[in-house]
């Protein structure tokens, strides 16, 4: 319908609203917005019914008088825009304001600082209290002088600041006015507004009249007197006495709605009969709204007849389903209604609407977060017109018994009123709790049902609308009465709602709501052919009752019938398009609804000489509706072909909600995880966040920015939320509590401490052995008494699978220009979750926990993780390999990457585990008594380090599982950390060297001497501080060795190509002096990852530090012998032993073989290099004949090993004669501990045979020193006491034992002379011990018989000792040793050949 624009013009010349909008910061008023000529036909509503009724058909051209009439719907949709607009600013004012102090008109500090109203609280509260005098006639100087004067100084600036809101209240008077006119109109020239007959009008009516009642609700909220009392102050100030144009109106305005239901009940006095009649008539709706037993048991939300399950197709759907899609306006309308008309109560059956309605509410929402309190507006301002009516019916009685029957139904209204208050506050509460598990249940059978028959859900597409607007008005009931306080009718007690934040059906709405609207985007191409279907079988029944007798006889006039014709002209196009193979999806059908909208609005009017009812009547046949009743329904039903977008968010819309974020947030957080919690709900509350930018108002520019980032806010509060959730659930699988549980069952030291446990409890004491611990036995967790466990890791597998699932198939949410991508944010907190993981456990409470430890549970992470994995589209593993790849890194591998600049960032895991082996293991800061084991291959500690034991933390099956998480790089940097710690060691070393050259070289030159050699001794300077030293030396690569070792165990099993790759070169590289860099760098890696021999690997790593040190390899450095001779007379040995428990010595001297084989191998290497270095600077051409060919064969490699040898030797003469003459009675205990040292050395290194020892020491010695240990009862770390036997220590000089002609039971055999290099026990720092002839520790029992001391004697235990030399000795063991021939040259000590040394 197209206005007149002359007609237009002077219309809105007559509403234009007269201001200076340049002082105003905000936009035009909402009246001007609403009102101006060009935004005429543009506006739009929120109600897509009313969208484009102002927009004109070009077909036809109606008369002024028919403009006349439809004028007023043109009006209607105006001021709705208006009432928006204008609520939307009032809001804005409040908010800023803030409300008074509760019970007084007093306002807080917060009030005045705002800038809008003079900082003067005395002189403001004042001219309020006094409205509606004039502020002239106040004599404000007795009240605030100073505050007068700033007024006068800074008059414009406060004008300035109130104007805008001035104008607000300006806008207020105007569209009281306008409205009022606009629905007296309605009200008395519309025939009819009843819900079956004309629903179109009546819902452009209501919508009016609430908005009306809402506008001056909420300006209450406001201080309108101070407002208008100081703008008119500060106005007459500027302009010399002269008041504000409009103040004595607006005077009049404010005190006739102070306060506001008082000016309300007198303005709509007038429509009271007509709003009466249509809450009659919606008055069923509304009681079946809020009885949802029987929507449950008549089928009125379910797809199928209740009673009849197999139909499916109820027809008691269409017409109650078109009525409850408007329940949530009804109520609206009921509880405003009879608030501002009181006297429609009285009406039969109206109290039974209110009290319904009443009983299950406490608050009126009147705009956004805005509400007044229900009751207490009930009982202030209804119950006084109630009593007046009763009062007057009490009259009255004498007259009649009608006055006796509305006197009897006033005091029925009375106390159903009052009664109403404590029945909402004691039980609406679990009312709706109650609606929300009824809807919740609904709900989930019209999923399952619509997902099972997707062809059903475009009939019963409006009970399906129905199902929506509950849940919204359920879900917006809960959260706008969150926080509410409310006080009782008796009594002023005051007292706050309490909700139930922990309510999980909220969350199934939401979900439900969500999963609903899209089922029906899903099968919107469905929904709107079933609508074109149904508009074309409308089209031919409206056009049979359009000839039909009935209209003949009407004889209507032409323009009504060409409205009629234009109409279903619109509609007649619908069966080609249907019959088109391909039908087009953007169909617009608002023509359709804009010529109907004109023809009803025609019709409606009480002057139209053809109505609505005259309609029906013609047109109506008995089974069938009227034509009238037939156009409405197609116009609802074309709203589905092009319009369903805008149905969905019409009807589900929740963008009130941003206003109750903390809320909102706070049910999530409560409901999502909770026990009846459901995570896959989190994607319809993290949809919210698309609506929120829809409250935002053009009238009010700077809302959209705000609403946005808060809407952002919020969805990353609630994505934050799930992730947290999905972190949870997967640390509730990871903890002990969960898979833990599981796995500890199945650990090797639970089966070792269940085996104990049966051996010793006993068969018959198995079940109640005291003092015996019960493990539980794998399986258990399955036996019905236990399956709590099992019950809790299903429930937390399954909430984990089904929120990864949703997070999967959730599409990425779009707020504005934020893109949300739910599925990526579940990637970063998986990985993020695995990193904090894997960081956490490595320290627990500060002690390092052990390496096989982590990796079990890093592996039990990872099981997590693919589970997470099977449910997402993501490549999870490869995020997890870069975490522990970045924890690994801690910088490039120097010999890899040598030009490499360092990097500083990642590794923190691999520096953390690292810096605590350092620390605690090699430097044993914390001393521990930390030692190495060579039979185990583990570090041990005399006492804990902390509360970790060393030899848990520190073995070759810890190191093994240290290599499998971090890899080559963990290795690298564990060694790199061992290097630096060896390259200040061998510093000293070096620095004691020159200190002691002198010294060292006079021993060197003297060593027979004994009284010279213990002279020279003598004078070294600090020989225990190198002692220390050495040891630290030896310690270091001894862990070296053992993570080589277990680098190599890992990378032969996971990487055998690589491995192999690595010590095939090891073996077949040529041997250079010097050695090429490429080729040494190779040689550095294979021998940290173990690719080469681990005694040669030592000697690598000290030969890399010495390679690169000054004056290494050179004469002084030749000395190195004879300085670790000199750690042979270090007080250490004083207090060591051996155990054979540990195949070492208690104060770990054992380390220095390593450290002595490690150095004199590395040095003589280097003094080779600078050798062929100084012998290639000398003659150059002998350089070029290499380069050609004629390079070193291996035969100068072979004379680097005869040097080796040859220093090795050097070092074994000194030191055995070092050893041999030093020993006395006084000091014996060192000389057994040393013997086994050098027996240890000769095993360890490859440069030094075992015969050579035997050269000095017999080896029926040795034997007997081994002997001793292991048959000794208790096989521990044992002090060994000098004896008080006398032996002469002349005959251990460096010619070996000296025997007698005759003495033959103790001479070694001619095979005695040729040891293999590799005996039967092996190295004591590869393995354990092993006897000849015997696998186990020999079991040390008493004979029985009593030697010649009296002491009983040993059972004769056969066997060889440690040692599997090839030949036997003759001697009984156990029986005392044999005497030997007698002879001239008798050895004092030939009690060595035949049994252990016996000490006392």
């Amino acid at each position: 319908m197209e206005l007149d624009l002359q007609t237009s013009q002077q219309f809105l010349a007559k509403l234009r609203l007269k201001r200076n909008n340049d002082a105003s910061p905000i936009r035009s008023g909402p009246a001007e917005e609403a009102w101006s000529a060009e935004d005429t036909g543009a506006r739009s509503t929120d109600s897509p019914v009313w969208r484009r009724v102002s927009m004109a058909t070009q077909r036809s051209q109606p008369n002024g008088k028919n403009v006349q009439k439809t004028r007023q719907i043109e009006w209607v949709i105006h001021l709705q825009e208006v009432a928006r607009g204008l609520m939307t600013k009032l809001h804005k004012l409040h908010q800023i304001l803030g409300p008074p102090e509760l019970g007084s008109m007093h306002y807080p500090d917060s009030f005045w600082k705002t800038g809008i109203f003079p900082d003067m609280p005395k002189l403001c509260l004042h001219v309020a209290r006094k409205f509606p005098e004039h502020p002239a006639k106040m004599q404000l100087d007795k009240v605030d002088k100073a505050g007068v004067d700033m007024l006068h100084e800074h008059a414009g600036r406060y004008v300035s600041t109130l104007e805008p809101w001035i104008m607000v209240l300006e806008d207020l008077m105007t569209f009281r006015e306008q409205s009022l006119r606009v629905i007296l109109d309605l009200s008395s020239t519309v025939v009819t507004l009843l819900p079956n007959q004309n629903p179109l009008l009546l819902r452009v009516f209501m919508d009016l009249f609430c908005s009306f009642v809402r506008v001056n609700l909420l300006a209450d909220k406001v201080p309108r007197k101070m407002l208008l009392q100081m703008y008119n102050l500060t106005h007459t100030m500027m302009k010399s006495g002269r008041d504000y144009g409009a103040y004595h109106r607006m005077v009049q305005f404010v005190e006739a709605y102070d306060p506001p239901l008082k000016g309300l009940h007198d303005d709509l006095n007038f429509v009271s009969p007509r709003i009466g009649e249509i809450l009659d008539a919606v008055g069923p709706t509304v009681l079946l709204g809020s009885d949802f037993q029987k929507l449950r048991s008549e089928g009125y939300l379910s797809p199928f007849h209740p009673r009849y399950p197999e139909k499916l197709t109820n027809s008691a759907h269409p017409a109650r389903a078109q009525e409850l899609v408007n329940i949530e306006s009804y109520r609206e309308w009921a509880l405003i209604g009879y608030l501002v008309c009181p006297t429609e109560l009285l009406r039969p059956g109206a109290v039974d609407i209110a009290s319904v309605l009443l009983k299950e509410s406490l608050i009126l929402p009147l705009f956004r977060d805005e509400y007044i309190l229900l009751h207490e507006e009930y009982q202030q301002y209804v119950l006084p017109r109630i009593a007046e009516s009763k009062k007057l019916a009490k009259a009255g009685r004498s007259k009649g018994r009608d006055a006796d029957a509305e006197y009897n139904l006033a005091k029925q209204v009375e106390k159903q009123i009052c009664d109403a208050q404590d029945t909402a506050i004691n039980n609406a509460d679990a009312a709706h709790k109650e609606h929300r598990l009824l809807l919740k249940q609904e709900i989930g059978r019209m999923l399952l049902f619509f997902s099972d028959q997707p062809t059903l859900l475009a009939p019963n597409l409006q009970m399906v609308f129905a199902a929506l607007v509950m849940i919204r008005a359920e879900i917006l009931w809960f959260f706008s009465h969150v926080g509410v306080t409310v006080g009782k009718t008796k009594g002023a007690r005051v007292m706050p709602i309490e909700m139930d934040m922990e309510d999980p059906t909220i969350g199934f709405l939401l979900d439900g709501m969500d999963r609903l609207i899209s089922l029906i985007r899903k099968y919107t191409p469905a929904c709107r052919a079933f609508a074109m279907g149904y508009l074309s079988a409308a089209v031919q029944r409206m056009q049979i009752l359009l000839v039909g007798p009935g209209m003949v006889a009407l004889d209507i006039d032409p323009e009504l019938r060409e409205l009629f014709s234009s109409a279903l002209e619109s509609l007649d196009q619908l069966p080609k398009l249907q019959n088109d193979k391909v039908v087009p999806t953007s169909l617009d059908l608002s023509a359709f609804r804009r010529d109907w909208l004109r023809l009803i609005m025609l019709v409606s009017s009480s002057r139209s000489p053809i109505n609505i009812r005259h309609l029906d009547k013609a047109t109506v046949s008995t089974g069938n509706d009227s034509i009238v009743s037939e156009g409405n329904l197609a116009y609802m039903w074309s709203r589905s072909v092009d319009e369903m977008e805008k149905q969905i968010l019409q009807h589900t819309s929740l963008k009130v909600l941003y206003f109750y974020r903390p809320d909102v947030t706070a049910v999530f957080r409560h409901t999502m995880f909770g026990p009846e919690g459901r995570p896959q709900h989190c994607c319809a509350w993290l949809s919210l966040a698309c609506s929120f930018p829809d409250n935002a108002h053009p009238n009010v520019p700077d809302e959209v920015p705000k609403f946005a980032r808060d809407a952002v806010s919020y969805a990353e509060s609630i994505l934050d939320s799930v992730m947290g959730g999905l972190e949870g659930l997967i640390n509730i699988l990871d903890s002990e509590g969960g898979y833990g549980s599981l796995d500890n069952k199945l650990l090797l030291e639970q089966a070792a401490l269940r085996l104990n446990q049966l051996s010793r409890a006993g068969i018959n004491g198995l079940k109640n052995a005291n003092g015996m611990l019960d493990f539980p036995l794998p399986g258990l967790e399955s036996e019905p008494v236990h399956r709590g466990s099992i019950k809790m890791l299903e429930a937390a597998v399954q909430r984990l699978t089904s929120l990864c699932s949703v997070l999967n198939e959730m599409e990425p949410l779009r707020v504005l220009n934020h893109m949300f991508v739910p599925r990526e944010y579940l990637r970063d907190r998986v990985i993020r979750n695995f990193r904090t993981r894997l960081t956490s456990i490595i320290m627990v409470d500060g002690e390092l926990q052990r390496p096989s430890v982590v990796e079990a549970r890093l592996q039990r992470h990872m099981s997590i993780v693919h589970l997470v994995e099977q449910h997402v589209q993501l490549d999870l593993t490869r995020g997890v390999r870069e975490v522990l790849l970045t924890e690994s890194f801690a910088r490039h591998m120097q010999d890899l990457h040598p030009d490499d600049r360092e990097v500083g960032a990642g590794g923190e895991a691999v520096c953390t585990i690292t810096d605590w082996y350092v620390e605690n293991l090699l430097r044993d800061a914390k001393s521990s008594g930390v030692v190495f084991s060579a039979l185990d291959k583990c570090f041990k500690s005399t006492r804990p380090i902390g509360r970790v034991a060393a030899e848990s933390v520190a073995d070759l099956a810890e190191l093994k599982a240290f290599v499998r998480i971090f890899g080559p790089y963990g290795v690298d940097k564990l060694c790199d950390s061992m290097f630096t710690q060896l390259t200040a060691l061998v510093d000293t070393l070096d620095t004691f060297l020159r200190t002691n050259k002198e010294v060292l070289e006079s021993l060197a030159g003297n060593l027979h001497s004994k009284g010279h050699r213990e002279n020279m001794l003598n004078q070294l300077v600090e020989l225990e501080t190198l002692m220390s030293n050495t040891l630290r030396v030896g310690h270091i690569l001894s862990m070296r060795s053992l993570l080589a070792e277990a680098t190599a165990q890992v990378l032969r099993t996971n990487t055998p190509l690589l491995f192999s790759l690595l010590t095939d070169f090891c073996k077949h590289a040529p041997a250079n002096i010097p050695e090429k860099p490429n080729l040494l760098r190779l040689k550095n890696v294979a021998s940290r990852v173990g690719a080469i021999e681990l005694e040669e690997g030592d000697a690598v790593m000290v030969h890399s530090i010495l390679s690169t040190m000054d004056g290494s390899g050179d004469s002084t450095w030749g000395l190195l012998p004879f300085l670790f001779v000199a750690c042979m007379t270090s007080n250490v040995w004083n207090s060591t032993t051996f155990s054979i428990l540990t195949g070492g010595f208690t104060s770990n001297v054992h380390c220095l073989s390593r450290c002595i084989n490690a150095m004199m191998v590395a040095n003589e290497w280097v003094r080779s290099e600078r050798r062929e270095q100084n012998r290639q600077t000398l003659d150059p051409g002998s350089r070029s004949m290499q380069e050609d060919g004629t390079i070193q064969t291996a035969e100068s490699r072979s004379d680097v090993d005869i040097s080796i040898k040859a220093s090795m030797k050097t070092f074994l003469q000194c030191a055995v004669a070092t050893v041999l003459e030093a020993w006395d009675d006084s000091h014996r205990s060192p000389l057994v501990a040393k013997l086994i040292f050098l027996d240890q050395l000769c095993e360890l290194t490859a440069y030094l045979p075992r015969s050579t020892l035997e050269s000095y020491v017999p080896h029926t010695i040795m034997r007997s020193i081994y002997q001793m240990y292991y048959e000794s009862s208790v096989p521990s770390l044992v002090h060994v006491h000098p004896s008080t036997r006398q032996y002469s220590g002349s005959a251990l000089g460096n010619g070996g034992l000296m025997k007698g002609p005759g003495d033959t039971s103790g001479e070694p055999s001619e095979s005695t002379h040729h040891h293999p290099q590799q005996t039967s026990r092996g190295s004591i720092f590869s393995g354990p011990i092993k006897f000849a002839g015997q696998h186990k520790r020999p079991e040390v029992e008493p004979s029985g018989e009593l030697g010649a001391d009296g002491k009983p004697r040993r059972k004769a235990n056969r066997f060889s000792g440690p040692l599997d030399y090839s030949r036997k000795v003759s001697f009984a063991e156990g029986r005392g040793p044999q005497e030997p021939t007698p002879s001239t040259n008798k050895s004092p000590l030939g009690r060595f050949r035949s049994g252990p040394l016996s000490y006392v």
